[in-house]
């Protein structure tokens, strides 16, 4: 199935989503795509948002989106594979059976899965700037991602893993 008709599906049910995943089998191909495309979109987002500090006289645009750029797609994927493995880790402790791909794939996926609400945090940051609109918005990024990762573990460090 295609990539956004699951993140489409993953808003109604994550768990199903992330079995069907699992199902394909092994890939770490895929799962370092989940991961890159995750980062990529939210290198994307955080481009209005250095702009909109250019606007304000705040920044140089070239060197900070040069940063973000640095940290999201060299940095970020490294630091999600670690934090992949010690979820892992730490589910194994309270009896997950599942395997260390398999909680990369639930953090990837849910990272890649909650990406349309980052790319609205962008578009609210740029255009409005900071405050009550871009937290409410990052609120439901937040809530959205967690939600997302603790479903998709709890069927990554399942017995049907």
């Amino acid at each position: 199935m295609a990539v956004t008709t699951d993140i489409v599906r993953t808003w109604r049910g994550p768990g199903a989503v992330m079995r069907d995943l699992l199902a394909q089998g092994p890939r770490e191909d895929r799962a370092v795509a989940y991961v890159m495309a995750a980062c990529l979109v939210v290198f994307i987002s955080s481009l209005p948002g250095i702009q909109y500090n250019v606007v304000l006289g705040d920044g140089d645009f070239q060197r900070d989106a040069s940063y973000s750029f640095l940290m999201w797609i060299m940095v970020m994927p490294l630091f999600f594979y670690g934090l992949a493995a010690v979820l892992h880790l730490i589910a194994r402790v309270f009896g997950g059976k599942g395997t260390f791909y398999s909680a990369r794939l639930a953090l990837f996926w849910s990272l890649l899965a909650s990406t349309p609400v980052l790319l609205l945090y962008g578009l609210v940051r740029g255009f409005i700037g900071p405050g009550l609109e871009a937290d409410i918005v990052g609120a439901v990024w937040v809530v959205g991602f967690f939600w997302f990762l603790i479903q998709t573990l709890r069927v990554a460090e399942s017995d049907n893993a």
